[in-house]
């Protein structure tokens, strides 16, 4: 993977007041080191990108048993992934940092699950991903999002958190994202203020 270092100098993101037009939540986004992303739905030109982006996710990184760790695995669980669900990544340059999903998307209550590369952490990366599969979620009428977290990591505790997702309770394993470890659900109501506000143009959520 490249690195993105390209500033966006020619959009200021606080200043944008939407049109009818627009999708659930803008693409353009700049992250905390002032560097231009644009998060989008994933289209099928981007499964060898986003397959290269899993395959140099580090093993240290994986959550639940998550991303798998062949080649042949990671190609079917991303195929089951943009098969049965909302799929969303974030890229610049030709790469791909980060990759999230929400589904089955005919639920009421699908399952969020956001993976951010490691190059690209701590940027607000991952943040803007959940908000676009809430957006997205809300938009299409869905009534909840849920999601598993491992007690241990407890960033991702307290990204989900800001959110504006709560604790449910202690779980076993879920079928639908394919996870292998113990987890507690989280879920976000997405008629929450929080979740609504997702939906805002900048100027408006700032």
């Amino acid at each position: 993977m490249g690195s993105n270092t390209s500033s966006c100098e020619y959009w200021d993101p606080s200043e944008c007041e939407g049109t009818a037009h627009c999708p659930a939540r803008c693409p353009r986004f700049v992250d905390a080191t002032g560097s231009a992303w644009t998060v989008r739905p994933y289209d099928t030109d981007d499964r060898e990108v986003l397959l290269e982006m899993y395959r140099k996710f580090d093993s240290t990184d994986r959550a639940q048993g998550l991303p798998p760790l062949t080649d042949e695995r990671r190609a079917e669980w991303v195929d089951m992934l943009v098969a049965d669900g909302g799929n969303f990544v974030a890229t610049a340059d030709g790469d791909i940092a980060g990759h999230a999903v929400y589904m089955p998307t005919h639920e009421p209550e699908p399952e969020l699950a956001v993976f951010v590369h490691q190059d690209y952490q701590s940027r607000g990366i991952g943040t803007e991903l959940c908000k676009h599969i809430i957006a997205s979620a809300s938009a299409a009428a869905r009534d909840a999002l849920v999601l598993e977290v491992e007690p241990s990591n407890r960033r991702a505790i307290s990204m989900y958190e800001r959110l504006g997702f709560e604790r449910v309770e202690q779980t076993s394993d879920r079928t639908g994202i394919g996870r292998r470890a113990p987890s507690f659900e989280m879920r976000l109501e997405l008629s929450s203020s929080s979740a609504l506000a997702t939906r805002h143009p900048p100027i408006v959520r700032s």
